[in-house]
């Protein structure tokens, strides 16, 4: 039977709009999420279509946007690609990946995408939501929107916020950030764009991101409330979150928490990051600060140095040359630095990387084959085919330890010559996930493909304390807290406070 057929059966779903990009929807799903499990219910989210190349892999392979997994994680279920059904991961000139049902399908211009792609792509979402409920019956759907949902030239081919709220007649909260300014205008502005039949789905309003005392918006509550006929249903005070933005533009306002860090990292914030999240563990740890690297400069006060993944690597291969930021990271090696490289970033610590099918950036330049930093022995030749899989290993290096993460990358990458195999040695039993070497002056140059290493707290911390011993710190505790039980206090904190602040109730029924 159609889902269609079906819709009276389900449990109402709570859909998530905001005014804006960037108001609070994710967080907010990710909460009421938890919030919903502790109460009982069997909550699953859901986001029709993300763009993000934040992302993460699901046990079957597919990928799926990292937001909607850590959903996933407040839910306590495993994530599931049918969960974003649509993934559009930027390539940079306007040229998005199009990824449906976790598997890439095809590349599309943003000005061709709506004609080319909006069939498809409400089929693959209704195809989810059928699946979720077959699955799932007695499931109540949490679903975040996209943008704004009153994007005027795009509207009429929404795939993501009204047209999914019209199809399940889903229960709708509209986000609203005060923290920007204008609150007022933005919440009246976007239920005036709606039609009447849409503003009825708005069952309740938050006001996000509140600071100071929350008593001195009485009044701006009571004329709202007025004003709409709908009623504020949260006023959410400014929280001190500690997750990975939906946006890499984002990463430059992230600060440390911590005031006396002893360790100090520098990640690499290249054009075309991709896998932000790879670092959310490090920013959990009391000991150190991190701070993101945009231009030239002498790296000698960091500790270790990280080159993340990427979307395009020849690309920002190209960007690191041109920036001198190559050069600082060779002469940074040159003076015992410790270096780790992941994914897009192990190839670019290679020696070249070569792009026959115009894969990884190399198109913008017409170079399908460059040098890349030539830290470590090693060429990479980017495929047709990407592989995305989720990894089992064991670490030899630097400790034994039982290793879990994902793939996703096109490249594949190999010593550039047997002489070198003396020098390089594997990180892990399945040589072909990642590489170190370590220099004759002292520190260390790494590479794998693991996204997620960092999640591994015995190998994490292990490395950390390689770093601490050259700086003559004592080791760390080895009962340090895993990171695994740290999101798991993060996701109740940040839903206690949503508990405390938001009356959920009023949209279940």
């Amino acid at each position: 039977m159609e889902l269609e057929a079906k819709l009276n059966e389900i449990k109402k779903p709570i859909m998530v709009f905001g005014t804006s990009s960037g108001a609070g929807k994710s967080l907010t799903v990710t909460a009421i999420c938890r919030i919903l499990k502790n109460l009982g219910e069997e909550p699953i989210p859901f986001k029709g279509q993300n763009m993000s190349n934040n992302a993460w892999v699901d046990w079957e392979g597919g990928e799926m946007a990292y937001s909607q997994a850590l959903q996933a994680f407040a839910c306590g279920i495993d994530p599931s690609a049918e969960m974003n059904p649509i993934l559009l991961k930027p390539q940079g000139n306007s040229i998005s990946e199009v990824i449906h049902l976790g598997k890439s399908i095809g590349i599309t211009t943003a000005k061709n995408y709506y004609q080319d792609w909006f069939i498809p792509g409400w089929e693959v979402i209704k195809k989810s939501l059928s699946s979720i409920y077959k699955k799932s019956p007695n499931c109540r759907l949490i679903i975040e929107g996209a943008g704004s949902p009153v994007e005027m030239n795009l509207i009429h081919r929404d795939l993501t916020n009204l047209r999914v709220a019209k199809y399940l007649n889903a229960n709708c909260i509209l986000v609203a950030d005060i923290e920007r300014g204008g609150v007022f205008a933005q919440i009246i502005g976007t239920l005036e764009l709606m039609k009447p039949e849409e503003k009825k789905l708005i069952k309740g309003i938050i006001i996000n991101r509140f600071r100071g005392d929350i008593s001195l918006f009485e009044e701006g509550k009571k004329w709202i409330e007025s004003k709409t006929k709908i009623p504020i249903i949260g006023i959410i005070p400014w929280l001190n979150d500690s997750f990975p933005p939906e946006d890499s533009l984002d990463l430059i306002e992230k600060k440390s928490r911590f005031s006396n860090p002893e360790i100090k990292v520098g990640i690499i914030k290249l054009p075309s990051i991709s896998n932000f999240s790879d670092f959310d563990p490090l920013e959990n740890e009391e000991t150190i600060l991190m701070e993101w690297i945009r231009k030239s400069q002498n790296l000698s006060k960091y500790d270790f140095i990280i080159l993340p993944g990427s979307k395009q690597t020849i690309k920002d291969q190209i960007f690191l040359e041109k920036s001198g930021l190559s050069s600082d990271i060779r002469k940074y090696s040159n003076n015992k630095g410790n270096i780790i490289g992941i994914c897009g970033g192990l190839q670019m610590l290679g020696t070249t990387l070569e792009d026959p099918y115009f894969k990884e950036g190399s198109k913008t330049y017409l170079e399908q084959k460059i040098n890349g930093i030539g830290l470590l022995p090693l060429r990479t030749t980017f495929l047709g085919n990407k592989l995305t899989r989720q990894i089992s290993s064991e670490s030899l290096w630097p400790c034994q330890s039982e290793i879990n993460g994902f793939e996703i990358h096109n490249g594949q990458t190999e010593l550039d010559n047997i002489e070198n195999e003396t020098q390089m040695k594997p990180i892990f039993k399945d040589s072909d996930l990642g590489w170190y070497k370590e220099n004759d002056k002292g520190g260390t140059i790494a590479g794998t493909y693991i996204h997620g290493i960092f999640e591994n707290d015995h190998w994490r911390d292990q490395y950390i304390n390689l770093i601490r011993k050259s700086k003559n710190l004592p080791i760390l505790n080895s009962k340090t807290k895993s990171y695994k039980i740290k999101r798991e206090i993060i996701i109740n904190n940040l839903a206690n406070e949503f508990n405390k602040h938001l009356n959920v109730r009023a949209v279940l029924s």
